[in-house]
Parts: C-alpha cells; sequence; structure tokens
C-alpha cells in the first residue's frame, strides 16, 4: 500500500491553526478520508517535557536565551516520539495525517534567532537535515500558511487571554515583537517553498472561520491525489 500524505497547518500564535486543522479533519473524514490529526507540541506526551519547560521560562523568559539549535531539537525529539507510537502505522498504510505545526514552525520561530542571513541559510539546511533526513520524519505533502497579519493576532491573542484567565501566556506569546519576527519569517519561507498562503483578515477583521476553511479545503485537496513534496 502506497505511503499517505502529510498536510501541515502553520500559523502564527492566535491565528487558529486548532480550528482549521479540526475542520478540515471533519471535513475529510465525512468525505470518508482515512484522516488522522495530530497536534505539536504533543503536551499530553512526556516527549514534550522540555518544550513545555523552554516555553514556561525555566530556562530564561526570552526566546533567544535557548539558541535555535537546542530549541529544535527539544521540537524534533517532540515530533520523532508523536511519529514513532501516535501516526506512523497510519501513514505508512494510506492515512492523511493532519498536523497542527511541524518542522515548519521551527523555520519561523527558531530561524528569527539567526539575524545573519548566511547563519539562518545554515541552520534551515541543519534543520531539514535533522529532522527528514537524520531523525527520518516525514516530508510535508503539502503546508498551508494561515496568514494572520500580527496586529491582528495580537488582539485574538489578548481576547483568548481574557477569556481563559487561567492560562498562562508562553514565551513567545508574551513577546509581540518576537511574534511579528516571526510573521515576517513565515511569510519569507512561505514564499521561498511554495506554501499555500491563505488570508486570514480583510481590511483589518478576521475572516469568517467557514471562508477561511473553504480557502484551506481548495488548497489541499488537489495535493491528495499527487506525489509532490514541498522539499
Amino acid at each position: 500500500m502506497a505511503k499517505g500524505k502529510l498536510i501541515t497547518i502553520e500559523a502564527g500564535d492566535g491565528s487558529g491553526k486548532a480550528t482549521q486543522t479540526q475542520a478540515l479533519y471533519d471535513r475529510l473524514r465525512a468525505e470518508g478520508y482515512d484522516a488522522v490529526k495530530v497536534e505539536y507540541p504533543d503536551y499530553q506526551s512526556d516527549s514534550s517535557a522540555l518544550v513545555r519547560m523552554y516555553l514556561g521560562g525555566a530556562f530564561g523568559g526570552k526566546a533567544e536565551n535557548v539558541s535555535a539549535y537546542g530549541a529544535s531539537a527539544f521540537f524534533a525529539v517532540d515530533r520523532y516520539a508523536s511519529y514513532l507510537l501516535k501516526w506512523k502505522d497510519a501513514y505508512e498504510n494510506g492515512a492523511v495525517i493532519l498536523a497542527d505545526r511541524y518542522t515548519t514552525s521551527n523555520m519561523a520561530h527558531q530561524a528569527v534567532k539567526l539575524t545573519d542571513a548566511a547563519e539562518r541559510e545554515k541552520f534551515l539546511g541543519w534543520l531539514q537535515d535533522f529532522e527528514f533526513g537524520r531523525l527520518g520524519l516525514p516530508v510535508p505533502d503539502a503546508v498551508v500558511f494561515l496568514d494572520m497579519p500580527p496586529e491582528v493576532s495580537d488582539r485574538l491573542i489578548a481576547a483568548r487571554a481574557a477569556g481563559e484567565p487561567a492560562r498562562q501566556k508562553d514565551i513567545h506569546e508574551k513577546d509581540s515583537a518576537y511574534l511579528r519576527r516571526c510573521h515576517a519569517a513565515y511569510s519569507a519561507v512561505a514564499d521561498r517553498y511554495g506554501w499555500h498562503r491563505v488570508p486570514c483578515s480583510q481590511d483589518g477583521r478576521v475572516r469568517s472561520v467557514e471562508a477561511i476553511h473553504e480557502d484551506v479545503y481548495n488548497a489541499v485537496r488537489d495535493i491528495l491525489q499527487t506525489e509532490v513534496p514541498v522539499f
């Protein structure tokens, strides 16, 4: 049996990744696809311990306190454990895997720590070799970038915090300047690797969940019938 498909949903914090991943999962299941949904970090697994420590500020209150390579290794180990334990068999037996974040997140969130263009390029090459080569994680067949302008996502993050007072912001969410740099990095790698860009706002206002979902669905529909990876 042919291997399945891996579709990744990417965006900055507060951009509706979980909502859109769930909507796509529900639609594909309703259409008869064997779909599996995964989320990163995998907070329910012990494999995310170092990620939780990093995002919780145990290594320092700024993202830059941990190098791009160190933080990427934390996230990669979490993904590797999830792949082996939760979805490798399904993927190898033809399932469609929908990932809310993946290796592609580190291409923005960690790459921005490197201001020198040559160093950033070196990091991107290392990251792909480490996860897709050394660890053997599958290469995505499609990446959908939910393009939410930082000024809009700032409002959504604030609204979420007000609605969930017990939830603590992680070190990424606390640093709005960092999130703006991440959005610029997302835009750059989306253009470089031909990711599917879905606009999530219009005239400064968030588009409806339904309208965004239709764009996401249309972006991946043809991918399910092709064999072209994005890297």
